[in-house]
């Protein structure tokens, strides 16, 4: 082979290095870019993923059922004694015609008047509330979870309802025998605080 042969493989050698590198090269770019798109598009799906988890749970929590039975609205108009021939749809009531005033939120030792008991729903309070004689250790228990809220909450007797117990907020009520502490606390925590204050209501 003569020198300008070699020299000829030569410059063809280092072309096919070149040519070789530069196709690693594309390949690797390639191959980076392609990881990244696989990256990208997982992001995206864990992010898509989370939001819709958020979205789900975030609609769980709004409208996941409220202990206690519903009780359709009666209203909430303002009046200074109880209609003649309405009748409230619960007993207690859970809403309907009431009185301007209410009673002090904590611990009565007498049966509060419906007229001015609705009005504490209506402000968002929770009535526990208890039919019973010589139930002491029951009532102690009532008093020890009331006391644990500063407002909207009350505790008083309701004579002639048919059960031991009966939890009453707007529109909801739960009525039972058996003392149960976390049926009760849930209850006070899902209705508590929440006004129901019809728009251009009284």
């Amino acid at each position: 082979m003569t020198a300008r042969a070699q020299m000829v493989d030569a410059r063809m050698e280092k072309r096919e290095r070149r040519r070789a590198a530069r196709e690693s090269r594309q390949a690797e770019r390639a191959r980076q870019t392609r990881k990244h798109r696989v990256r990208r598009v997982a992001a995206r799906g864990v992010a898509i993923l989370f939001v819709a988890g958020l979205v789900a749970g975030l609609g769980w929590w709004v409208f996941r059922p409220k202990p206690g039975t519903y009780v359709p609205s009666q209203g909430n108009a303002h009046v200074t004694s109880e209609p003649v021939g309405f009748r409230y749809a619960s007993d207690p009531p859970t809403s309907g015609p009431h009185a301007a005033g209410m009673a002090a939120w904590g611990i009565h030792e007498r049966p509060i008047p419906k007229l001015l008991q609705i009005h504490n729903l209506e402000d968002g309070g929770v009535l526990v509330q208890y039919n019973c004689t010589d139930c002491d250790e029951l009532v102690s228990k009532l008093k020890d979870i009331v006391r644990r809220y500063p407002d909207k909450v009350i505790l008083a007797p309701y004579p002639g309802m048919k059960t031991r117990i009966a939890l009453a907020a707007w529109s909801y009520i739960d009525a039972f025998d058996e003392f149960d502490e976390q049926r009760i606390l849930k209850f006070i925590q899902a209705h508590r605080g929440i006004d129901h204050h019809q728009r251009g209501g009284s």
